[in-house]
């Protein structure tokens, strides 16, 4: 089996000359940062998924904080979520005080379970953070039901799941806020960037406040002339630029065609590796349809006879870029240390033993896949 030339990576930016005639567009106009492009960018994005509002941010991260912010998470305050993410998603609560609660996940969609959240409920339930994992849609009706039971907020970290669906509505459009991400390995880039999208009109204000420093145009400063205005609450300068936004719009129109390309080369992955003896190939919740941004397969050492690290090595020495996500965020250093050390969550952690991320993007070719499938067979067959 001969190795790759070229190193095909996990995930990889999908940008043409449109794109680059939109951001020289933006810097060959008055603004920079602050001007139109975001508000545009802002009501493209909420029209794509069916909600009232967005609201942008530098990164996906910001955009996580300024909706724990929105929700008024405080020091006393839990957030049930799922340690299959990245570090972010939990992070977030910590910015403003909470504490982060990890629950199970389910073993077939890799996505946080609903009973492992309802057994870990408890009077200091402020929230429930879940992740579409991998760009499949968590189960949201459940989701929204425990809130609504509980009287919770549900934040979807939706980073993979722009462009997904479930039960045939875009997702973010039925939590309470959901969190997109703009990193250029995610369904569309801004470069950097993430957006929170609602259908609540106090979130919304909220958000906008938050990003920019907590400051506003009150009553009072009207009243006092166009130059005044108030901070009002302590904010963070986390806004998005118009050079971003305007690189966002641009991607946002090629959306579905990139979402279906992503989809075409699960299936062929699918077809390819369903019959391969020690590969599982992933699962998918009923009436949703995932936006792929990740594939990952789980490898059965006991039936392959060989270690998930020497696949990885020896895949990655054939120029193939596989990934694992993610590593358990209670697991890391700075969590153990804040008292995690004793936190186990049996199937998430069997889960990520197994793991492995194939290269998916929208500009891989079909010889691109067959060099993924073929390295992968070669290696579990020879090692």
């Amino acid at each position: 089996m001969k190795k790759r030339k070229d190193f095909l990576s996990y995930g990889k930016q999908s940008i043409d000359e449109t794109d680059i005639a939109a951001v020289v567009e933006t810097l060959q106009s008055p603004f920079l940062t602050q001007g139109p492009k975001v508000e545009e960018f802002e009501l493209a994005v909420a029209e794509y998924v069916g909600a009232k509002y967005a609201v942008a941010f530098a990164n996906g991260t910001a955009a996580l904080h300024g909706a724990c912010f929105a929700a008024g998470f405080d020091k006393d305050d839990e957030v049930i979520t799922t340690p299959i993410t990245f570090a972010a998603t939990s992070n977030a609560v910590l910015y403003c005080g909470g504490t982060p609660v990890f629950a199970d996940i389910d073993a077939e969609t890799y996505n946080l379970d609903p009973a492992s959240v309802r057994k870990n409920i408890s009077s200091r339930t402020k929230a429930i953070m879940p992740v579409d994992f991998t760009g499949q849609p968590v189960d949201l009706d459940a989701m929204m039901e425990i809130a609504q039971e509980y009287k919770l907020v549900v934040i979807e970290d939706g980073a993979h799941s722009l462009g997904a669906a479930y039960k045939g509505r875009k997702v973010g459009s039925q939590a309470h806020m959901t969190m997109f991400s703009f990193h250029p390995v995610k369904p569309i880039t801004t470069g950097e960037g993430g957006i929170i999208t609602t259908n609540s009109e106090e979130y919304y204000e909220k958000l906008k406040l938050f990003r920019s420093h907590g400051i506003s145009k009150t009553p009072y400063s009207i009243e006092q002339g166009d130059w005044y205005y108030e901070m009002t609450n302590l904010g963070f300068n986390y806004r998005m630029n118009d050079i971003q936004a305007a690189l966002g719009l641009s991607q946002l129109g090629k959306l579905d065609g990139f979402i279906e390309r992503r989809r075409e080369i699960a299936s062929l992955y699918n077809e390819k590796l369903i019959d391969v003896r020690g590969v599982v190939i992933p699962e998918q919740l009923e009436d949703t349809e995932s936006g792929w941004h990740l594939y990952m397969i789980q490898l059965d050492e006991r039936v392959l006879g060989k270690s998930r690290r020497e696949v990885f090595d020896e895949m990655r020495a054939m120029n193939i870029g596989v990934h694992v996500h993610y590593i358990p965020v209670y697991w890391h250093p700075y969590y153990r240390d804040l008292g995690y050390e004793n936190v186990t969550c049996p199937i998430a952690e069997q889960w990520y033993e197994r793991a492995l991320t194939l290269p998916i993007f929208p500009g891989m070719t079909d010889t691109d896949v067959e060099d993924v499938v073929e390295s992968l067979k070669h290696i579990i067959h020879t090692l």
